[in-house]
């Protein structure tokens, strides 16, 4: 490792907020201060730049193992670096299921050396079939942060429970994704007024509100952890901003096109605009921005899910899912920061300090001592958004051709600087 100066940077984190030069000697910020006199190996010129704590996704799809045509870590992982992530933690719906010590310890090798820290997710139940746990004892000694069937929900509620409370004794958090399938129906977009118009299959919100206040009522009962993926109504803000102050212990997230997109996209029959959760109606869009500026909704994530052209090229038949690494932030900071209703301090607690304390991950801030994890931002940065520039392998973006203010220009992690591009 060498050392790294930074110089007349912002350093923002959830309580700092300083022009500053920071040093960086073997990993770890040695110095902060004005006008720091130092030879370091390498200096760069970051006047007019944001440094952050480096931001961590705790919802991604790598696709790997299994489906690795769609992405695999060593792509996923650049596209997290290059959207300014050092860490993510991975969905376990992969092929084989992430159920098993051997798979948990694939992801941890495989990314070991991508300048992201990958944490995997295992699975609440064998093979997410919603049968028999999974054994947590043995997934946690392997790496697993947390346990989740993202991508479909624990249809029992016994087993929810059962898993709950093996999982808390356990020290992992359970994930849950929180849709009622026989409510679901053969829905492919948000039911109401467009899905009406467009003749398609809706998707009620009662199938994401009904779950996640079961989740919650589960965990009131049990006084275990529990954390609501990808929220995408105002009921379910609701639900879960009611018992929040009630003293249950919930958490949740949301994604970036929750709050910046409604159904009104899918009149274009583009799949691309086709995600679970879908995109919902303006009242849901604007519950999702009241409940981030609150504190009800504790993090913003990607749900990052690649799939390849040929997949998603019909509407219909298209599978959900959606692309976000490489444009979360800049969507946090066009919708959010650039809008006046979040400031900077607020964005590093819910891209990155957050999601880390949720999942009991070391904590990354910008202080001496701390080991280097570093998102250079230029906040002012107009850019427009061609997937086809993606370091990941897919291209599925529900923000293509959009123009968004915020870029990610470097990332310092593993003691180095990853890339470095005004």
């Amino acid at each position: 490792m060498s050392s790294i100066l930074l110089k007349n940077v912002r350093a923002v984190d959830d309580k700092l907020d300083r022009q500053c030069d920071i040093l960086i000697d073997n990993g770890i910020i040695k110095e902060i201060g004005d006008s720091i006199d130092f030879q370091a190996d390498s200096e760069f010129d970051c006047t007019g730049l944001t440094a952050m704590p480096g931001l961590f996704d705790m919802h991604v799809h790598f696709r790997d193992p299994g489906f690795t045509y769609k992405e695999d870590i060593i792509t996923g992982a650049a596209a997290a670096l290059h959207g300014g992530f050092t860490g993510v933690a991975c969905m376990p719906n992969t092929n084989p299921v992430t159920d098993n010590p051997e798979t948990v310890n694939y992801i941890i090798e495989k990314g070991k050396y991508t300048g992201v820290k990958i944490y995997p997710v295992a699975s609440i139940t064998e093979g997410l079939k919603g049968e028999t746990l999974s054994n947590y004892p043995i997934l946690k000694k392997a790496g697993a942060i947390a346990v989740s069937d993202d991508g479909r929900p624990v249809e029992s509620r016994a087993m929810l429970r059962d898993g709950m409370q093996a999982a808390e004794k356990s020290g992992l958090l359970t994930i849950s994704h929180c849709e009622d399938l026989e409510i679901i129906g053969n829905g492919k977009m948000n039911k109401g007024k467009v899905s009406e118009e467009l003749g398609v299959p809706g998707m009620d919100r009662l199938s994401e509100d009904s779950i996640t206040e079961r989740e919650i009522l589960t965990a009131r009962e049990t006084g275990c952890r529990i954390h609501i993926a990808h929220v995408s109504t105002k009921g379910s803000t609701d639900i879960i901003r009611q018992y929040k102050k009630a003293g249950v212990k919930v958490t949740c997230e949301t994604c970036p096109h929750y709050f910046m997109m409604t159904d009104e996209m899918l009149r274009t029959r583009d799949a691309d605009y086709r995600m679970n959760p879908p995109l919902r109606e303006e009242d849901d869009r604007l519950a999702i921005i009241d409940g981030i500026c609150d504190g009800t909704i504790d993090c913003i994530v990607t749900d990052h899910a690649p799939h390849s052209k040929e997949e998603k090229s019909d509407f219909l038949s298209a599978p959900n899912g959606v692309v976000g690494l490489e444009t979360s932030l800049a969507a946090v900071l066009t919708g959010l920061y650039h809008t006046g209703k979040i400031t900077l301090n607020k964005v590093a607690e819910i891209m990155s300090v957050n999601p880390r304390k949720i999942l009991g991950i070391p904590e990354v801030n910008i202080s001496v001592g701390m080991n280097a994890e570093i998102t250079l931002i230029d906040t002012e940065k107009e850019w427009n958004v061609n997937p086809e520039e993606f370091r990941s392998k897919a291209s599925n973006s529900a923000f293509k051709n959009m123009t968004l203010k915020g870029k990610t220009v470097g990332v310092i992690s593993d003691g180095k600087m990853q890339f470095f591009e005004r």
